[in-house]
C-alpha cells in the first residue's frame, strides 16, 4: 500500500472527526437521537469538505522565504527578487505550443510583479513557454521591442494561439 493512501485516509478520518465535533456543537441534540438522511448528508458532506481541505493544504508547498541566509526569517516579496526560484517546476509539453498575448504584457526578470521589467510584449503577439513555471508565472520566449527575450509572465494574460 502506498504512503499517499495513508495520508488520504488520515485526512478523511480527521475530516470526519471535525464534522462530528462541529455537528454536535452547532445542531440541536434532538437531530441526533435517531439516524436520518439529514444526519447522513451532514456527515458525508462535512467529511468530504474538511477532508478535501486538509488534503489540499497538506499537499500545497509552503513558501520558503529567507532574508540574508538566516533560516526561518521572513522577507517581503521585493527582497526575494534576487533569490532563485527553488520551487520552479517543469510544465508538460506546452513548451512547443505558442500562446497569444491577451493584453500588453510585462516580461519580467523573475516570477514577481516587483521584478525588473525586461520588455513590453504587445497584445496579440505570440510567446512560447520554455516549460518552466512557478504558480501562475510561466517562463516564456517572446519577440518584443525588436529582439527575442526570455523572461517571466503571468499566464493569466495568455491564450492558446488557436483561440
Amino acid at each position: 500500500m502506498r504512503i499517499d493512501s495513508f495520508h488520504g485516509l488520515a485526512a478523511w478520518l480527521a475530516g470526519l472527526a471535525i464534522t462530528l465535533v462541529l455537528a454536535s456543537w452547532l445542531t440541536p441534540r434532538e437531530w441526533w437521537r435517531r439516524p436520518t438522511v439529514r444526519n447522513l448528508c451532514i456527515a458525508v458532506l462535512g467529511t468530504w469538505a474538511f477532508g478535501s481541505l486538509i488534503l489540499h493544504f497538506a499537499s500545497a508547498p509552503l513558501p520558503q522565504m529567507q532574508l540574508a541566509g538566516l533560516p526561518g526569517s521572513f522577507a517581503p516579496a521585493s527582497a526575494m527578487q534576487a533569490q532563485t526560484l527553488p520551487q520552479a517546476r517543469s510544465m508538460p509539453p506546452p513548451a512547443s505550443h505558442p500562446f497569444r498575448v491577451h493584453r500588453d504584457l510585462n516580461l519580467r526578470a523573475s516570477a514577481s510583479v516587483d521584478a525588473e521589467r525586461l520588455a513590453l510584449v504587445p497584445a496579440g503577439a505570440s510567446v512560447t513557454p520554455t516549460g518552466v513555471r512557478y504558480g501562475d508565472w510561466w517562463e516564456v520566449r517572446a519577440h518584443a521591442d525588436g529582439k527575442t527575450s526570455t523572461g517571466w509572465v503571468s499566464s493569466l494574460w495568455l491564450r492558446r494561439a488557436a483561440e
